[in-house]
């Protein structure tokens, strides 16, 4: 994903350690059946002395970059030692904190949690419904205080709904009907391997030149929704080889991308070291451009594996999800994996060359219009990620929101382009994501960095004022967005007419309708303004988020309309009439604007050579 902080390496590298006698372990025993009710209920029996105890439920959680454990989902809890109940008093400052007092004579004590999956977001979101679950561990167990994740051991099991499949990256012990006995593993292994099971659950296995096994699990609320296209297997085996090509490294023993399809969960994509829980519309598979998107994702959370899970920030590490992340590298954690999202699908035949321009086109034009970059360094978006998530979509423009992911697209776009040019095109960007993220192959283990890491590899690549390069882009303010390397790669943006072939995906009614580049503003269907770009048209009209249109021009309002009116008031000096919807009130909004509709592209400049195509051009080694 989508976006986390203090830990030593020698621990880190620790997770993977052979496990601790069973008997030592907590036993969490899981029962799914009633996951169409979205309703959880674990079992955990916890070894203990007696004396004062504490208990945690994991609050920051890893790729949500925030406090973000789902606690309040919790309906219920029992605690228990030899047979009685165990009064708890939860923390009056960490409501994730539970203290207890183990009575004399007891070992263990039993909790009996009961968790619904009903609202939130990621994982705190909807995550079941008749047909299907995601299980995200962490939000199913307490732990005990005191030791890190890597060294608190679990043995778990599953119980699943008769008839119901299950696909994860978890090392299976036994597996028998709706029965599953997993291997056991520390804390952090555990959260790092979610679960989905569901009765329309099919399994793409894929291939790599290496041999470690891949597939993409696909799970849904028909079968249908899971039939792909005869070219799906091979364009995703490309984006395996890719990928190695790319780091020279697989730092995992295999890997699945948990592809949910349902209408009904949360969206939202999470990325794990050997997995990655990606949740998207039902129909996504079914047209090009929805593939196109669908695509995008699981190329991002796939570059998470290498970057952000091996290669993590060391202020984005936490050994215990109980002290705080800091997020002031996420820049490089998600915007340097969302910049080789953009590349690798090309590259592996996912993207044609003109989708990815597109692409690139939109989302510069989209940065270069944004208001909050004059006030609000991008470095500040990394630093208060945990707020920014959260933040509502109005005002977004003069706000600023998560933008350490689109862009750095373009600072690392930029840092592409003259690592090239300083060395001739001998090396690029790829050397440094070789360097950096590579190594040997095998177990999944984590080396920690820090921003003076970046800058020593990038010159290790390079030899460049990479320090200056990046705080000036990360810390500075600038009313333009950092788009030099696409102009320096043989590309401009340019404005026209003609519509940009990237359309919105998932069901129409949650579709946003953009005339950024015209008005100055955006509208969900059914006209409410969801924002306003300060300066332009809408926003002299007196328009703002929140309001509702009505009618255009004295007709009831359809994106068709306005689109209409929009075209047809293009060199007119007669304004567009909006009547508006603002609360309780009604009023008629005169909106001046006479460009007609206007859309964003790459032009390819004849006089510098075309390096942005050297880019997406795919690997041979």
């Amino acid at each position: 994903m989508n976006r986390s902080r203090l830990i030593t390496t020698s621990l880190l590298l620790a997770s993977l350690a052979v496990p601790a006698a069973k008997s030592q372990s907590i036993t969490v025993a899981l029962d799914a059946t009633e996951a169409p009710r979205r309703l959880f209920h674990s079992h955990l029996e916890i070894p203990a002395t007696p004396g004062a105890m504490t208990l945690l439920y994991a609050k920051w959680i890893p790729g949500e970059h925030g406090p973000t454990g789902p606690i309040q989902s919790i309906v219920g809890m029992r605690i228990t030692a030899n047979g009685a109940p165990v009064t708890w008093d939860r923390d009056a400052v960490d409501m994730y904190s539970f203290n207890i007092t183990v009575p004399q004579q007891a070992t263990a004590i039993i909790v009996d949690l009961d968790f619904a999956a009903s609202a939130g977001q990621f994982t705190a979101g909807r995550s079941a419904d008749p047909n299907l679950a995601i299980i995200s561990w962490n939000a199913v167990l307490l732990y005990p205080k005191g030791r890190p994740a890597e060294e608190i051991m679990l043995s778990p099991t599953l119980r699943m709904p008769e008839g119901w499949h299950f696909a994860t990256p978890l090392p299976v012990e036994q597996a028998s009907g709706s029965q599953v006995r997993f291997k056991p593993v520390s804390l952090a292994s555990l959260v790092d391997a979610p679960i989905q099971i569901g009765s329309h659950l099919r399994v793409v296995p894929l291939m790599s030149a290496d041999g470690l096994p891949h597939e993409i699990d696909l799970l849904s609320d028909s079968d249908s929704a899971t039939i792909t296209p005869a070219d799906f297997i091979p364009k995703y085996n490309n984006l395996v080889t890719q990928a190695g090509l790319l780091f020279g490294a697989r730092h995992y023993r295999d890997y699945h991308w948990l592809l949910t399809l349902s209408d009904n969960v949360e969206h939202f994509g999470l990325e794990h070291h050997e997995a990655s829980d990606d949740r998207t519309y039902e129909s996504a598979l079914g047209k090009p451009e929805d593939r196109n998107r669908v695509a995008g994702l699981l190329a991002h959370e796939y570059v998470h594996s290498w970057n952000g899970k091996y290669r993590r920030p060391q202020a984005l590490l936490s050994p215990d999800y109980d002290q705080p992340m800091q997020g002031a590298l996420l820049w490089v954690y998600e915007g340097l994996t969302q910049y080789l999202s953009y590349i690798l699908p090309p590259r592996s035949d996912l993207w044609t060359p003109e989708y990815f321009r597109e692409e690139l086109a939109m989302t510069a034009s989209t940065l270069e219009h944004q208001y909050g970059r004059r006030w609000r360094p991008l470095g500040d978006t990394t630093v208060a990620a945990q707020i920014g998530y959260g933040a509502p979509r109005e005002w977004w423009s003069m706000r600023r929101g998560v933008d350490f992911y689109d862009e750095s697209v373009y600072i690392w776009l930029e840092a592409d382009v003259t690592i090239r040019e300083l060395t001739a095109g001998k090396r690029s960007l790829d050397d440094f994501c070789h360097r950096f993220y590579g190594g040997p192959s095998g177990m999944p283990a984590v080396r920690p960095y820090t921003f003076d890491d970046v800058v020593a590899a990038l010159n290790d690549t390079a030899a460049y004022d990479w320090r200056s390069f990046l705080n000036k882009r990360i810390s500075g303010l600038d009313i333009h967005a950092p788009l030099g390397g696409v102009a320096r790669s043989g590309w401009t943006v340019v404005y026209n007419d003609t519509p940009n072939t990237i359309t919105p995906s998932g069901p129409e009614d949650e579709r946003i309708s953009d005339y950024t580049l015209s008005a100055g503003m955006t509208l969900r269907k059914d006209g409410t303004i969801s924002d306003i770009t300060p300066e332009a048209p809408a926003a002299a009209a007196g328009l703002a988020p929140g309001m509702k249109v009505i009618a255009v021009n004295g007709r009831r309002f359809t994106t068709d309309l306005l689109d209409t009116a929009i075209r047809e008031a293009k060199g007119s000096s007669a304004p567009i009439a909006l009547l508006v919807e603002n609360t309780d009130f009604f009023k008629t909004y005169n909106v001046s604007y006479s460009g007609g509709l206007r859309y964003a592209h790459l032009e390819r400049d004849p006089s510098k050579p075309d390096v942005l195509s050297d880019i997406i051009r795919p690997r041979t080694r």
